[in-house]
């Protein structure tokens, strides 16, 4: 089996365990940028504890669900956004959230992986990668 996005597998994972009320996810294979990811939904409060287990492969992470994620999905094709674009959301990036302050969409910047509310605090632009609510 060839996978071609490994975090669009893992909050494929996350959001298929949600929806049948499971109470942990295995995502496999593990990933920095997934590990990323994982940290900033825990920040804010989507997931409980998450670990990395070494398999011998390529590792997983089992993931500790709190039935808080609605929907949970990767953004293709990537969207480069500034911090003026975050200040603003403009409808392009509005479409991904379910209102105004309900969900996060998930940057890749140059400081690392954090919302779009840290992205404005720190006053920095970057890849919108995924969104939750």
């Amino acid at each position: 089996m060839v996978m071609l996005d490994t975090l669009a597998n893992a909050l494929a994972t996350i959001q298929n365990a949600e929806m049948r009320g499971k109470k942990e996810a295995v995502i496999t294979p593990a990933s920095k940028l997934i590990a990323a990811v994982l940290r900033v939904l825990q920040q804010e409060g989507y997931i409980g504890e998450f670990e990395y287990i070494d398999d011998g492969r390529w590792g997983k992470f089992r993931v500790q669900l709190l039935g808080r994620i609605n929907k949970t999905n990767v953004v293709k094709p990537r969207i480069p956004v500034s911090y003026r674009d975050l200040l603003q959301m403009p409808e392009s990036l509005r479409k991904y959230l379910a209102s105004r302050d309900i969900g996060v969409l998930i940057l890749s910047t140059s400081q690392g992986v954090m919302t779009h509310k840290e992205a404005i605090k720190r006053k920095i632009g970057g890849v919108l990668i995924a969104y939750v609510y």
